[in-house]
């Protein structure tokens, strides 16, 4: 295929650009413990400062990869799958979720809603971020609110995100793990005070696995 048509595919959604896929255990927010099978999509300029996956950015570098070939190898593993990013909804994840919907599989997406929401899911984190706000229904559709801490007006940031939210999201606050020493009692001390929050740990990087 040439690369005007890989481009209209991808487009489409036909096509995205794999970055990686792996089987592992969900480290974070509700289903924390949950086998679960992870697609990430390159792409994101959402550009937070403390990503760790920065090499999912750039669409370019990640291989066009045609959404039946994702779907049969996702299969193999896990009835739960977890599309994430870079972030995952610069393309139209329709065609990929109904793909996955075939198979009768359970379709989780981590996004941070900076673009409008695309494809059918069984759970949706979303994760906002100050410089690329969410856009357009996310907020009435998302099953959990996972905001990352980083300083103390994180904290600010979360309410003003907690309050654009359905009555029925869980609310997360998430340590950022570079200074999680330093914010872990604040946020200990936060969801105490406020119990409308939970507190999520990245358990995956405390199990040292993916």
């Amino acid at each position: 295929m040439v690369k005007d048509e890989v481009l209209k595919e991808v487009d489409k959604g036909n096509m995205l650009p794999l970055m990686e896929e792996f089987y592992t255990i969900q480290g974070e927010g509700f289903h924390k413990g949950t086998a679960a099978y992870f697609i990430r999509v390159g792409g994101c300029d959402v550009g937070c400062h403390w990503c760790d996956v920065k090499e999912s950015w750039n669409a370019e570098t990640h291989p066009p990869t045609a959404i039946e070939q994702i779907t049969e190898n996702a299969a193999k593993y896990s009835d739960t799958i977890v599309i994430t990013g870079g972030e995952p909804l610069t393309w139209n994840m329709q065609p990929l979720t109904d793909a996955l919907k075939a198979k009768n599989l359970k379709i989780h997406i981590e996004t941070s809603g900076a673009y409008p929401l695309t494809g059918t899911w069984d759970w949706i984190c979303l994760s906002p971020k100050k410089n690329k706000l969410p856009v357009g229904r996310i907020y009435d559709e998302a099953h959990e609110l996972k905001v990352i801490v980083f300083n103390k007006h994180d904290l600010i940031f979360a309410e003003q995100e907690a309050a654009k939210t359905n009555k029925d999201c869980i609310l997360y606050l998430q340590p950022e793990w570079s200074v999680r020493d330093k914010v872990v009692p604040m946020i200990v001390d936060y969801v105490m005070k406020n119990p409308k929050w939970k507190v999520s740990l990245q358990t995956h990087k405390y199990l040292n696995i993916p």
